[in-house]
């Protein structure tokens, strides 16, 4: 098993495709299919499902399996390239879940990495079960998650709360505050937030009525509400910044989901320094939204 090996096929799965993974990395469709072949032969198993008129990758259940174990190893074989070149001490590995990283974290970096005695930092997007694992296995150093569990070596801290508060297109005639009830589900972008919040919309919401569209990158919110009539319930801080990118108005919820808590993980092998300085930016950060109550010392 190579690391060329590892990187096609995260490759693969990422971009959905053969021909996009060939694009991507600059080598021939061909090459990408020897290279994923040859993978499945050391492992002993399939992990693509493969057939006629497929243009989409589909992944076999030892494939989703082991793209887990492939994304490891390629954080693994990135950490062993650059064990000389770095001062292992003062760089904090970080880890998010997305809804956390993609509006509200950019900043808080940016803060951090401009601190005195340069700090440096590596940063991953992962779900929240995979920053238990990563944290516990000391493959990251601090990491912030939207479900929190049980986990014997990790420390699960409460950073903030905020309000889930509702995003409509421009111009909307749905008042403020608005109830569930005067919402149309079929104008739903609907996004994975936290299992309380799956409880209150399972109450609302008849599982029947399809949302428009059910999204897995928060990117993706901005792009619909340019061009489509649509609402999303949406942690504060998500939706003043899509508010401020694109055609899209805040409303607040009357009978509206929980409120959404954000926590940090610790484990045993902690970088205490460089864990409260960014911990310290972070809060810094929040002191911009008045409406979000901050738990961080």
């Amino acid at each position: 098993m190579t690391q060329q090996e590892i990187e096609v096929f995260l490759a693969v799965v990422r971009l959905g495709s053969v021909s996009g993974a060939a694009q991507a990395l600059y080598i021939t469709q061909p090459a990408v299919s020897r290279h994923l072949r040859a993978l499945e032969r050391e492992l002993g198993c399939p992990l693509l499902e493969r057939g006629r008129g497929k243009r989409q990758v589909e992944l076999t259940g030892q494939g989703r399996d082991f793209v887990e174990v492939a994304q490891r190893w390629s954080l693994l074989w990135q950490e062993t390239r650059e064990i000389g070149s770095r001062d292992r001490a003062r760089t904090l590995n970080v880890a998010s879940v997305g809804s956390v990283s993609s509006y509200l974290l950019p900043e808080a970096l940016r803060l951090f990495l401009s601190q005195e005695g340069k700090p440096a930092l590596t940063f991953h997007n992962r779900s929240s079960q995979e920053c238990y694992h990563y944290v516990a296995e000391g493959l990251c150093d601090l990491a912030l998650i939207s479900d929190d569990m049980y986990h014997p070596q990790v420390e699960t801290i409460p950073a903030f709360r905020e309000p889930m508060v509702l995003l409509c297109t421009r111009g909307s005639d749905l008042p403020d505050p608005v109830r569930p009830s005067q919402l149309d589900p079929g104008r739903e972008l609907r996004l994975p937030w936290n299992p309380e919040y799956d409880l209150w919309h399972a109450f609302w919401f008849s599982r029947a009525v399809q949302p428009r569209a059910q999204l897995d990158q928060m990117s993706l919110l901005e792009s619909f509400f340019s061009w489509t009539d649509s609402w999303a319930a949406t942690p504060l801080s998500v939706a003043r910044a899509i508010q401020g990118r694109c055609a899209a108005e805040l409303r607040r919820f009357q009978e509206g989901p929980p409120d959404r808590i954000i926590y940090y993980l610790l484990g045993s092998r902690r970088k205490q320094e460089l864990t409260r300085e960014f911990l310290r930016c972070l809060a810094k950060i929040l002191e911009q939204y008045p409406e979000i109550e901050s738990f961080l010392p």
